[in-house]
């Protein structure tokens, strides 16, 4: 599984960090529309890992002779963790949020 998206979207999230707070040397990498497109890529790519552990334990289940345990472990722990990672953006997305909704005005 490529981490890629998800290590750009934590990067991206540090990087608005530091500007919230105001140092200004960690600049954006692209407009307004690439956190949610790459929110999605992420999303996508998690979503693919879960469908590509899912098919491979089938495989095994069915006993194809060109699937091996490892593989099948490998690949669902990969998805576990891809999953769990999602789930910690959502609640820091979530968190954020909420504090911006209890600012006083």
């Amino acid at each position: 599984m490529d981490t890629n998206g998800i290590d750009q979207l934590l990067s991206q999230l540090q990087a608005a960090s530091q500007r919230a707070v105001g140092d200004t040397s960690a600049q954006p990498t692209g407009g307004p529309g690439d956190f949610a497109s790459l929110l999605q890529s992420s999303l996508e790519q998690v979503s693919n890992a879960q469908v590509d552990a899912k098919q491979l334990a089938k495989s095994l289940e069915l006993g194809a002779p060109n699937v091996n345990i490892e593989d099948v472990i490998i690949s669902l722990q990969k998805a576990d963790v891809s999953f769990q990672a999602m789930v910690q953006v959502r609640n820091k997305l979530v968190e954020a949020y909420q504090q911006v909704m209890s600012m006083p005005i």
